[in-house]
Formats: C-alpha cells, structure tokens, sequence
C-alpha cells in the first residue's frame, strides 16, 4: 500500500514538472515499437452519446434490447443425476418430518383444551383398528421420510469428514442412501 502510494505521488510530481510527458502522442510513442509508425490519427476512439428521455421511451429501449439478449440454458437440457434428487428430497423430508413434528406437539399441548383425544391410548387403539393393508401403507409412508433423512444426513457427515467424494462415489452412495430408505421402511412397516 504504502509503494502505491509513493509510485502515484512520484507520477503526480513528474507530470506537473514536465505536462506534456503524459499526452497521448508521447506515451504512444513510447509504447509502440521501433518499426511502427505513430500518429495521432491511428488511434480508434469511440465518442459515447447520451441523450435525455422519458421513461416510456427507455422501457422501449429495454424491451428491445431484452429481445436480442442470449437466452441461457434450461434444467431441461441437462439430464437428471441422483445428486439433485438426493439434496431436493434431503431438504423436503427435513421440513415434513420437523413440520409434522411441531403440529403434532402444539396439538398435542392443546388438545385438553378442545376436547381432542390425542392421548397414547386413543391413539393406539385407532391404529389397532385399521385394517392390516392401510396400517402397513402408514406406517411405511411414516418411515420412508425418516430413514431417507436419517441415510442422506449419514452421507452428508461422511462428506464432512472428506470421504467419497469423487463423482463415482457420489453417485453409488446416493444411490446407495435410496436403496437403504426403501428397505428400511418395508421393514419398519412390517414390524
């Protein structure tokens, strides 16, 4: 900081001492090698031009500029990989379970107030009477969010430490955390 200062001070000091050193012609000059030739009239300036108007006018200016504009890619040309749905439904099943898990608890604390029978009891003994094919669907639909958060957020602390972090291994393993989801939950369900 303290060398930008002192070259910048050193440059103020000569073009004052000698102001013509710093004109266009002299520092082409300069720059340009032996065999070029230098003139002034070799230079390519461009002159801006501004101009006043209103706001309609400079809509119609974007507008028609927005129509000349590349359009970028799409997620439709890039194919599918395990990777997003694996972070989409990481993410999703997150909020769910920790969504179902505060609504049932506030219920929970407010159901004497409303007459709700919320308790364990009750609660048991209206699964117990569903029929054996609807208990089994609910309780793998319950277990299926949680195991996958519960695999993925396994993958994820792995990925922390550093391991499996080449593309294969992204690949396997999150195919890997979707094959152990599925399992898991039929067990869970069965049991």
């Amino acid at each position: 900081m303290l060398s930008q200062r002192l070259a910048q001070q050193a440059l103020r000091r000569f073009a004052v001492r000698q102001p013509g050193a710093f004109s266009r012609t002299a520092l082409f000059k300069s720059a340009a090698p032996a065999s070029t030739p230098t003139s002034i009239n070799r230079i390519q300036s461009r002159h801006a031009a501004t101009q006043n108007v209103n706001l309609e006018d400079a809509n119609q200016i974007l507008v028609k500029q927005r129509l000349h504009r590349p359009v970028s890619p799409h997620l439709s040309i890039y194919r599918p990989q395990i990777t997003w749905y694996a972070s989409i439904l990481h993410r999703i099943t997150g909020s769910v379970l920790s969504g179902a898990f505060y609504i049932f608890g506030f219920s929970y604390l407010v159901a004497p107030l409303f007459g709700w029978h919320l308790e364990s009891g009750t609660l048991a003994a209206a699964f117990g009477s569903l029929p054996l094919l609807a208990k089994v669907g609910i309780k793998y639909l319950a277990a299926l969010p949680f195991a996958f958060h519960s695999f993925n957020g396994i993958r994820h602390l792995v990925w922390d430490t550093g391991r499996e972090m080449s593309n294969k291994a992204v690949q396997v393993t999150g195919w890997t955390v979707v094959g152990l989801s599925v399992v898991t939950s039929g067990i869970l369900a069965f049991m």
